[in-house]
């Protein structure tokens, strides 16, 4: 049984760098063809995909935050970490971690989810 844990601060300032960490449990982030995704939820809205690091540490971004985000991964620790920078208030969300097969980035393709973890931006 696969288990994600999403990690970091549920505050963060306007202009400053959100940080998330997943940590995954019962399988490889590095077993082939599986991607592992930053989704997030904003109050009253949709999930939003933001982005995935591949097996082979690939990277992939949505488009209209690929200019803010990085996603990296410290395969002894079994963790990849999302950095989105210069937040505002509308990056408030749930955001989660999760694990697909494929590169869709469709929300019915994934198969384990994090619990989810808040994120407040504001002063």
């Amino acid at each position: 049984q696969v288990q994600l844990q999403e990690s970091g601060p549920g505050l963060v300032k306007p202009s400053q760098t959100l940080s998330l960490t997943c940590t995954v449990s019962g399988g490889s982030i590095t077993t082939n063809n599986y991607y592992w995704s930053w989704i997030r939820q904003p109050p009253g809205k949709g999930l939003e995909w933001v982005g995935a690091i591949g097996y082979i540490g690939n990277t992939y971004y949505s488009p209209s935050l690929e200019s803010r985000t990085s996603i990296s991964r410290d395969t002894s620790k079994n963790q990849f970490t999302l950095q989105l920078s210069s937040v505002t208030p509308e990056d408030t969300a749930v955001y989660y971690c999760a694990r697909e097969h494929n590169t869709e980035w469709n929300i019915g393709d994934y198969d384990y989810w994090g619990q989810g973890t808040k994120v407040n931006v504001s002063s």
